[in-house]
């Protein structure tokens, strides 16, 4: 979905919408609610996006449904201001902020990166989740295992003769 910049009117832009994004992770269509508005020659978009992705946790490795509300909060400029200021380092406060050529401005581009960027990095399908048994691999959430939890460190295995139990 493209946004023709001069087209956008002095009190703002609503854009609601469904986007697909080509993923093996997102299984539904993102849905968009976006506010556009312009000042002067800056364009402020802020919304939500809301995704379902079908996730692996990172501890028991059972795949699991999940639904992001990815709150967006962007702004562009015009690429011109970038025009001889090449060694430009980003602040922090400088993060949200990106850049458009021409009078057209790519919202399937930032639905895309917001929907990337908000993917855990380490999902878990519960807070609870036990996880899986290192040494027999038995999904701790569905059953038990017999397995020894007590391990010595083998560097530290010298030293027991030093301290009897």
């Amino acid at each position: 979905m493209k946004i023709l910049i001069s087209e956008i009117p002095d009190e703002g832009l609503d854009i609601a919408d469904e986007e697909n994004i080509e993923s093996d992770i997102i299984h539904s269509p993102v849905q968009i609610q976006l506010r556009v508005d312009k000042v002067g020659s800056e364009v402020m978009i802020r919304g939500n996006l809301t995704a379902e992705a079908g996730l692996q946790c990172s501890r028991c490795a059972g795949d699991f449904q999940s639904v992001l509300t990815i709150p967006v909060d962007a702004v562009y400029h015009p690429v011109e201001e970038l025009k001889g200021d090449e060694n430009h380092e980003v602040a922090s406060d400088e993060l949200n902020i990106d850049f458009y050529a021409g009078d057209e401005l790519d919202i399937h581009s930032l639905v895309h990166e917001q929907v990337m960027l908000a993917l855990p990095m380490k999902p878990l399908c519960s807070d609870i989740c036990k996880g899986i048994c290192p040494q027999c691999g038995t999904d701790l959430n569905t059953g038990t295992c017999t397995c020894s939890t007590h391990t010595v460190d083998p560097r530290l295995e010298v030293l027991k003769k030093y301290f009897p139990e």
